[in-house]
């Protein structure tokens, strides 16, 4: 068995209602069946926990020394700009032996706005 030391965050911004969560959660599992080899959670700006520093920390006390945050926003707004650059540069500072990785918002991945263009163009 071998120690699995690489995460994938997805981060979002969180909600109260928990129907909002089900999509984030259908991609974390997604990714759990792709066996990516690497531990796969979710984390949230607000209203929901995990925090993001509560979900790096709890991965770095099961031994994740490599963590790719994925930001999970359409569009790059405040949060994406403002908050989450903050949050990561405390993350470093706090678990300063982590490697961490930011991957652009999936809203700016251009495969993504291709498949929202074939969605919007199916017929159903």
């Amino acid at each position: 068995m071998t120690n699995i030391t690489q995460a994938i965050i997805l981060f979002g911004h969180g909600s109260r209602d928990p129907l909002w969560h089900l999509p984030i959660q259908a991609v974390a599992e997604r990714l759990l069946h792709r066996g990516t080899g690497s531990t796969i959670t979710c984390a949230y700006l607000e209203l929901t926990e995990p925090s993001l520093p509560a979900c790096a920390a709890q991965l770095v006390n099961q031994g994740i020394t490599h963590i790719k945050v994925v930001p999970m926003f359409l569009g790059v707004g405040r949060h994406a700009r403002e908050d989450l650059p903050v949050i990561m540069a405390e993350l470093k500072q706090s678990h300063p032996n982590v490697s961490f990785t930011v991957q652009a918002a999936v809203g700016e991945n251009p495969a993504v706005l291709d498949l929202l263009a074939d969605v919007a163009l199916s017929e159903s």
